[in-house]
Formats: C-alpha cells, structure tokens, sequence
C-alpha cells in the first residue's frame, strides 16, 4: 500500500525534520510513500488535500488558522485521514479528541515516537482497506469493514446494515470467514461490529446509533472478552 502523507507546518525546518524520519520510517517498514509539504492550512485547503492525504502530521500554532481549524473542517469531508498533532503545548489535547486525531506529540519529537504513531495510522489504514465485495443485480458492490455495524440472518438472506443496508442470499458462517477479529457473534442470527458497541447487557447489545442487538444466554462473556482483547 502507498502512503500519501502530508506535513502541515509554517516552520520549513521542522518541515525539513518531520519529512527526513517519515522516510526514515517508510525504509525501515518498506513502505512507498509521498510526502507533500504544505506551508499552511490555508494552502491544505486550496489544494483540496484532504482529497488524498491519508496521514497528515498537523502542526497547531500556525498563522491565521491554525491546525485544530484545519482539523475540524478535514473532518467534514474526510473522517479517515489518520492527523497527528504535533504541538509545544499541553493547551489542546482535549481538541484533538474532538476532531478525532490519532494521536498528539508534544516537541521537541524523536524519531522513535514517531515511527510507533506512524506504525499506529499504518494499521488504521490497512484496517480501513479491508472490504467485502458483492454482486447485487449485475452490479458489483464494495462494503468496507470498518462501515459494517452489524450483519442479520433473516430466512435464507443476510442483511449486511452499513451505511446502506445490503440484502445477500449467503449463509453467515460463510461470511464471518471474510471478517475479521473486530467483528464478534452474539447469536446464531447476528455478528456485531466491536467499534459500534456502546453497552453490553445480559441479554443485548447496544450500538452507538441506539440498535438492540440479542445475546443469546452463553455469549456475555465471550463478547466482553473479545472487547477487551481486541482494544
């Protein structure tokens, strides 16, 4: 997979130092890669980056807007650039939770924490990548993983509930070998998605969008384990 990685930073020496360790990074991992400076957020937005940065190594105390602004209006159009925040203050951690960084560095940086952070966007992106490809009707559908909430056995159908929901005459043995460890049975009926999980009770599930799933008598434990193993 190659990466497109951006640097936002109005300092063309760290600019310069950010650019070196990716490298450095992607030799070690034998990652392809391209890196894009950008000398503010203002030129981010001109460019219309967030239309293929997939990591972006922001810098917050910029001129005119700074990077938890740019942050916030990436995530109106993109919610899968892994940002990395990279700071000299302790003052915006909470912001980067709202905007949903990946992770915060505060300066000066070593190349060794950032490697880890870049390894981390690495693996949410191969995460993001992992798919499910169907024919429905003569037309060939592609559902991402990581936008699957839940699937449901429903006669001799599985209802796929995603974005869309996707009727698939296939059994859900046959589909559970295609997911992967983020996803967990409940019953004999249905599978849960374990990043849409808010509550588990003795008898259900509940999302994040307010969807009761059933749990059958037997399962509490085993979806508690599979939460605790799998965050």
């Amino acid at each position: 997979m190659r990466y497109q990685i951006g640097i936002c930073d109005d300092d063309p020496v760290w600019c310069n130092l950010l650019s070196k360790i990716v490298i450095n990074w992607a030799k070690q991992q034998n990652n392809p890669i391209q890196i894009i400076c950008f000398k503010s957020a203002e030129e981010f937005l001109f460019q219309e980056a967030e239309k293929t940065i997939q990591i972006l190594l922001l810098d917050i105390e910029m001129k005119k807007m700074n990077g938890v602004e740019l942050a916030g209006k990436i995530r109106q159009k993109n919610k899968e650039i892994q940002i990395i925040f990279i700071t000299g203050y302790m003052d915006y951690i909470q912001d980067g939770y709202e905007v949903e960084a990946l992770h915060y560095l505060l300066k000066p940086i070593t190349e060794e924490k950032l490697s880890l952070v870049l390894d981390r966007a690495a693996e949410h992106l191969q995460f993001l990548e992992k798919s499910l490809l169907f024919t429905i009707r003569g037309e060939t559908i592609r559902i991402p993983l990581h936008k699957i909430r839940y699937l449901e056995v429903q006669k001799n159908y599985v209802t796929i509930h995603a974005q869309e929901d996707y009727e698939i005459k296939q059994t859900l043995q046959d589909l559970e070998r295609n997911l992967d460890d983020g996803f967990c049975r409940t019953s004999r009926s249905f599978i849960v998605n374990l990043h849409y999980i808010k509550r588990i009770t003795k008898q259900e599930v509940i999302l994040n969008d307010g969807t009761k799933v059933p749990l059958s008598r037997g399962m509490y434990h085993s979806i508690n384990q599979a939460m605790i193993h799998y965050f």
